[in-house]
């Protein structure tokens, strides 16, 4: 029977068909709460940053907000690579494999490495064209070039990073992410504070300045990323002998993680198309949206943490050879995402007002962010199971399902209602956001279908 424990991967071994609901309750917390810290201290930047960007006016926080759009639209090769990374990690964990393991991490950093050069050098070039499709004021186009060219010197660092903490967290190591990730965060707030305003003798760089901030942490993660690998004793060791790269490793992980790449791509493309819908209602809507985005990011951190944890449980059972055990943990991690999200989603409708003021002082800004905020209060439940469930199929392999849902709920519902709201009906900029609520069920109800039905359970990495 499992027991509580200091050790994650001690705690994942330790699950049978006669732990109780409660030890297994206890031993996905174990894996989600640092998870949860390390989304939550990256949110949390991301919400000072944001602060600090909206002391130069709403032209200074569209501009950043779309240039973030890009950036996530870009770092959807992170999530194909991570997705790969950890489903195969955890196989291999759970059927004691560590060498094969190790191996698909390190083909992992080469892929990212050479991605994240060859995506971030036309992005830098075509900026002002990308940014150009979704700003037409000059104010805000060059805000955003501006954010975009910095930023993306980061993005083969932010890559390499992301793949890193992907493998240790397939293997049970929450922690060491979560303490680099702290590191990173305090250096992003200081250097920022430092640039955008010009402290300490240093230029006022403005939005520029922010992204220089992210830049640097990306670079400094990545070194710290890699010296974590080379301890002996970690969950996971880079080993001379296997740094050759391996293309037949490097397929397996593309081709597990590209379904994702490709729902990621299309869940970027489309928020970029329905903040295209919401921008058709002024600048103030369009800053409202990234005001909105930013609050999403807190609330949403139960949804990463008990993903991530789902990912690990679910495909570290499937490799021991425990279908049944890797159920339980996908329906309690979706369990407990539920409660805690809907308290979130709570919390924030209350307060939705005075947490949008906190970001700029523009009245026709905060009435279009509340509406919003509270919209996305209301799909917290509905968010929670769609990416607790989808990190479950995901960790099993089972990526390209996910992948068919966001065409369903994004494109169908969200996409769709929202253009007919804005364009045949004529209506106000509360139903284009309400939109998300019927994409948030269509998807939370096809997963919920997906992991009930079992066919995950023969998915091959």
């Amino acid at each position: 029977m499992a027991t509580t424990t200091r050790s994650p991967q001690m705690a994942l071994a330790g699950i049978s068909a006669s732990t109780s609901r409660v030890d297994l309750m206890r031993i996905i917390w174990t894996l989600s709460w640092p998870a949860i810290m390390t989304f939550g201290l990256e949110s949390l930047v991301g919400l000072i940053d944001a602060l600090m960007v909206g002391r130069l006016g709403a032209h200074a926080v569209a501009g950043v907000g779309v240039g973030t759009q890009i950036l996530n639209a870009v770092s959807v090769m992170n999530m194909a690579l991570a997705t790969g990374t950890v489903a195969i990690v955890a196989r291999h964990i759970g059927a004691q494999q560590r060498a094969h393991a190790e191996a698909a991490l390190v083909q992992s950093i080469y892929l990212a490495l050479l991605m994240g050069v060859a995506i971030a050098v036309p992005v830098i070039a075509w900026a002002p064209r990308m940014v150009g499709v979704f700003a037409d004021d000059p104010e805000v186009l060059a805000a955003g070039t501006a954010f975009v060219r910095t930023i993306m010197l980061g993005v083969p660092a932010m890559a390499v990073f992301a793949v890193i903490a992907a493998g240790l967290r397939g293997a049970g190591d929450m922690r060491t992410p979560l303490l680099i990730g702290a590191l990173l965060n305090l250096l992003n707030v200081s250097v920022a504070y430092t640039l955008i305003f010009g402290r300490f003798g240093f230029p006022v760089l403005g939005v520029r300045g922010a992204a220089a901030a992210s830049a640097i942490a990306f670079w400094v993660g990545a070194l710290l990323g890699l010296a974590a690998l080379l301890r002996r004793r970690g969950a996971l060791t880079l080993r001379r002998g296997e740094l050759a790269p391996h293309p037949q490793m490097a397929r397996r992980v593309l081709a597990v993680g590209s379904p994702t790449a490709i729902e990621q791509l299309l869940m970027q493309i489309g928020f970029l198309l329905y903040l295209g819908i919401a921008a058709r209602y002024g600048t103030a809507a369009v800053a409202a949206y990234f005001i909105g985005v930013r609050i999403l990011a807190l609330s949403f951190l139960p949804g990463f943490g008990f993903s991530a944890a789902a990912s690990t449980i679910v495909g570290q059972q499937l490799g021991g050879g425990q279908p049944e055990n890797a159920a339980r943990s996908g329906w309690e991690a979706n369990r407990l995402a539920v409660a805690l999200m809907s308290i979130a989603g709570l919390v924030i409708f209350l307060f939705a007002r005075p947490i949008a003021g906190l970001f700029i002082d523009d009245a026709e800004v905060i009435a279009d962010a509340v509406s919003f905020i509270q919209i996305l209060a209301l799909a917290q439940p509905l968010m929670a199971a769609d990416s607790a469930l989808g990190g479950a199929l995901r960790g099993a392999g089972d990526t390209r399902f996910p992948l068919l849902t966001v065409v369903v709920g994004f494109y169908v519902a969200r996409l769709g209602c929202a253009w007919a709201a804005a364009h045949l009906f004529g209506l106000s900029l509360a139903w284009v956001w309400a939109a998300l609520l019927g994409d948030y069920l269509l998807r939370a109800v096809l997963k919920g279908w997906r992991f009930r039905s079992g066919v995950w359970k023969r998915a091959r990495v």
